[in-house]
């Protein structure tokens, strides 16, 4: 893999449980735009547990948002890979951790 670029987006299970809110979902779908501008593929590592629930709904709109950021990646022809972590629950997975064009998972 000499030279290999991709873009990555990573949730981290010890700050905050790796949960999915406003400022998650944001930076997810600029981490998106930005494979898609210089397209490369794009790489996330799901380390969540699931939506940050005192955000309320707010938090659970972003599972919509990422999957359409994903959406749009997978209608540019561009790689996806999902490689979900220890925990990989709720929000997280039933939005963009799923949707790899190629998932690993620990």
């Amino acid at each position: 893999m000499h030279h290999f670029q991709a873009i990555m987006a990573i949730s981290e299970f010890y700050y905050c449980g790796g949960s999915m809110g406003v400022v998650f979902g944001e930076k997810f779908r600029r981490a998106v735009d930005y494979a898609i501008q210089e397209e490369l593929p794009f790489i996330s590592v799901c380390c969540s547990g699931g939506a940050r629930l005192y955000e309320g709904i707010s938090a659970l709109m972003q599972m919509v948002k990422t999957i359409e950021a994903v959406e749009r990646l997978k209608k540019k022809n561009l790689p996806y890979i999902s490689i979900l972590a220890d925990p990989a629950t709720g929000g997280a997975i039933a939005s963009y951790a799923a949707l790899g064009d190629i998932t690993i998972a620990e």
